[in-house]
């Protein structure tokens, strides 16, 4: 008798991947791949289907950042669109902000969505998201005994070194989002403060996305 599968974890969700960032050329015979499922950590589901030759993927759903009973999986969609652009590939993704003008600025480092949910204004917005993106835009490097983030996000540099183990340990626990009563409140708070960390019903996620080399000389990012 074959035992049953393991029902998948309730954050898990099934992505589309295509083998271009040009949607003509995906529309070519052999370039969609087969549905992938993300039910492990992101960064690993990322690499994988980059390995396999992604270059654009398609989310399931909406991601809303103002719907508090699903901020399990919004916090966890959130950093996989992250760990996805990091490497280049493009995500088709549509995004609800939490309510304001510029509340989506805080997302900008983020491959640019389809469709920018319940903005004011919601079309110029998304055309500034898009002008101003690039790569590299708010990024975390690991190294030996500390962790350094630059952030352009509001059109300056801001430049962060991190080396106190328990900052460097929540940010661990924050890979693929974590509730926030997981962390050090102190922590929360300074990460909340300085916008490393955004907060969706009782989840806390970790903006930054990491890189584990520069695009360009880091003096320039």
């Amino acid at each position: 008798m074959t035992a049953a599968p393991a029902p998948a974890p309730p954050y898990a969700f099934t992505v589309t991947a295509w083998r271009d960032h040009d949607a003509a050329a995906n529309a070519l015979p052999g370039m969609r791949l087969d549905p992938r499922t993300v039910d492990g950590a992101g960064g690993e589901a990322a690499r994988r289907l980059f390995d396999a030759g992604a270059r654009r993927v398609a989310l399931p759903r909406p991601v809303d950042l103002t719907d508090e009973s699903d901020a399990a999986w919004t916090v966890r969609a959130l950093s996989f669109v992250g760990d996805l652009t990091s490497l280049a590939v493009a995500v088709d993704w549509q995004v609800r902000p939490a309510p304001g003008a510029d509340t989506w600025i805080p997302l900008s480092h983020l491959h640019p969505p389809t469709a920018l949910l319940g903005a004011p204004d919601a079309d110029a917005a998304l055309r500034r998201w898009r002008d101003g993106y690039y790569i590299c835009k708010c990024v975390y490097r690991q190294g030996p005994g500390f962790i350094q983030v630059r952030d352009r996000r509001r059109g300056e540099l801001r430049r962060f070194t991190i080396d106190e183990p328990e900052y460097r340990a929540a940010i661990g626990l924050l890979a693929d989002g974590a509730p926030i009563a997981a962390l050090p409140t102190a922590v929360t708070d300074d990460f909340l403060q300085e916008e490393l960390a955004a907060r969706v019903g009782e989840f806390l996620w970790w903006m930054p996305y990491r890189v584990r080399r520069w695009s360009q000389a880091p003096r320039v990012i």
